[in-house]
This record gives structure tokens, C-alpha cells and sequence, in this order.
């Protein structure tokens, strides 16, 4: 069983690509709504909210989890991969961000390469990134994609009001007019170049992503998360079979540390069909 981490319902965009790529696996979705917005927290308590997450996770039969969530990976991926992983008792676990495969996607180059590689340490291509003002400030894709690609131009743009007016069922001409706003301040920072690739870094953006592609060039390449992290998951399964050895075949489970009820009426926004959310004993 593969577990699936949101301190909200964004991640319900990954969750659901999952599901169709992989139809023979089980999922088990946990979304921290009790603590939720993370990015109004400190970084240490978005580690431990995020771990605590992960922990509950693993102790449901998750040898896998996925941070679906572009706050937690950037504040906590590392820290749980690299400190709090290898010397707890979940020895065999392991917990993967949505940063990398995004990353990945936006350079053409593997994670594993950390220094730039011909032909990409030539490219000088300019990449947007558009997302929640956390995931901007934090810097985590900007300095990533640099070290893999040094001559390209990283352009960030806070899209602040669109995943909350996204969550919030707002009317579409709403939403476009949020999306405008923020491709203008990007436009405004690049002298009206507009983007070779832009990544919607929060995984709300995937709702309105035709609005993006509506208001940007048809040579831009829009990275939208969830399909990119089922391609990396699709890969990293086939070489790491052994956590999902065991799998009884196809279950979603959708747990939450706030009220099952309304967050099953809120989640309706992202997956119309969606089953209902159960209380998260954690």
C-alpha cells in the first residue's frame, strides 16, 4: 500500500493521478486539516506535523509514502530522508517529495545528477515557477533546477489568493483573472518574455491549469505535478518493487485529522466522484 501526504486537499490531484496509473495498487490518503494552512507555521513544526503524518502512515502498512504536498516536501523532505529516517524504527520505509520528479521534468535531468551535464549545462532557457507564497520563499526550485541547469533564468511568481479561491469553488472568470494577475507579475519580471517551461508548483494549480494555458504562449511547457510524479512513481516502482510486494490489490482509503464530513464536501472540488473521508486515529 502506497501512502499519499497533503496538510490539505491539493494533494488530492497526485492522489487521483495515481489511481488511474496505477489501477492494480492500493492508496491510503492522510490530509493534516487540523493543522492546516502549513504555510502560516514554522519550519519546525511543519517537520513535525509532516512526520507525525508519515509516522501514522507507515503504522497503517505504508511501506511507501508520498509527500504530495509542495510545503511539506520543501520544508521536510530532506530532513525526514536524511535525519529522521535512517536512525528511526521504520528501517525499510521510505518517503519521497514532489519536488524532485518536478525538478526532473523541468531540466531533463535525473536527481541523481546534482552538477550540470551536457547538453543541459548549456541551456539557457527561462523556467517559471508559479505557486503559494511558502513553497516560493522556501527557494527549493530555483536552487535545485540551477545546479542541474546553472545558465537557465528561474522566474518565481506568488500566486497567493489562487489556491484558496481554487479551494473555495470561486466562479471561473474569478480564477482566470487570478491566473492573469499572476502571469502578468511574472511577464513584468522577465520584460514580457514569456516562459519556455512553467511549473505549477502547488498542486491546487492542476484545477486550472487550462486557464494557464489559456493565457500563456503555445511553445510554453506547462509541468503540471500530477502527471509528472505518476511518470517518476511509475519508474521508481520498477525498480523499487519490493515496496509494494504484497499488495492485495486495488483499496483507496481517504483519512483526515479534521472533520470527515466537511472535508468530504470540500474535496468534492477536486474529485467530483471522490469516497468519502474517515477520522484519522493519529
Amino acid at each position: 500500500m502506497i501512502g499519499v501526504f497533503d496538510s490539505g486537499l491539493g494533494g488530492l490531484t497526485v492522489l487521483r493521478a495515481l489511481v488511474d496509473r496505477f489501477p492494480d495498487k492500493s492508496f491510503l490518503y492522510l490530509g493534516d486539516h487540523a493543522n492546516v494552512p502549513y504555510g502560516d507555521r514554522s519550519s519546525a513544526e511543519v517537520i513535525d506535523f509532516t512526520r507525525a503524518s508519515v509516522e501514522a502512515l507507515f503504522a497503517q502498512g505504508c511501506k511507501l509514502v508520498l509527500l504530495g504536498c509542495n510545503t511539506a516536501t520543501a520544508v521536510a523532505a530532506r530532513h525526514l530522508q536524511q535525519k529522521w529516517l535512517p536512525s528511526s524504527r521504520w528501517r525499510g520505509h521510505n518517503v519521497l517529495g514532489i519536488v524532485a520528479p518536478t525538478v526532473e521534468a523541468a531540466t531533463q535531468t535525473p536527481w541523481a545528477v546534482s552538477s550540470p551535464q551536457y547538453p543541459q549545462k548549456y541551456n539557457t532557457d527561462v523556467v517559471a515557477v508559479f505557486g503559494t507564497t511558502r513553497t516560493i520563499t522556501s527557494g527549493v526550485y530555483p536552487e535545485e533546477i540551477r545546479k542541474r541547469c546553472p545558465r537557465v533564468t528561474v522566474v518565481q511568481q506568488v500566486c497567493g489568493r489562487l489556491a484558496g479561491a481554487i479551494e473555495e469553488a470561486a466562479p471561473e472568470a474569478e480564477l482566470e483573472r487570478l491566473v492573469e494577475e499572476g502571469i502578468r507579475g511574472l511577464l513584468a519580471q522577465t520584460n514580457g518574455m514569456p516562459p519556455h517551461r512553467a511549473i505549477l508548483g502547488c498542486t491546487h494549480f492542476p484545477l486550472v491549469e487550462h486557464l494557464f494555458r489559456r493565457h500563456l504562449p503555445p511553445f510554453t511547457r506547462i509541468l503540471s505535478q500530477p502527471e509528472v510524479v505518476a511518470d517518476s512513481l511509475e519508474d521508481y516502482l520498477a525498480r523499487h518493487q519490493h515496496y509494494v510486494d504484497g499488495d492485495r490489490g486495488r483499496s483507496l482509503v481517504l483519512m483526515t485529522t479534521g472533520n470527515p464530513s466537511e472535508i468530504s464536501a470540500r474535496a468534492r472540488v477536486f474529485w467530483p466522484e471522490v469516497t468519502a473521508f474517515e477520522l484519522s486515529a493519529a
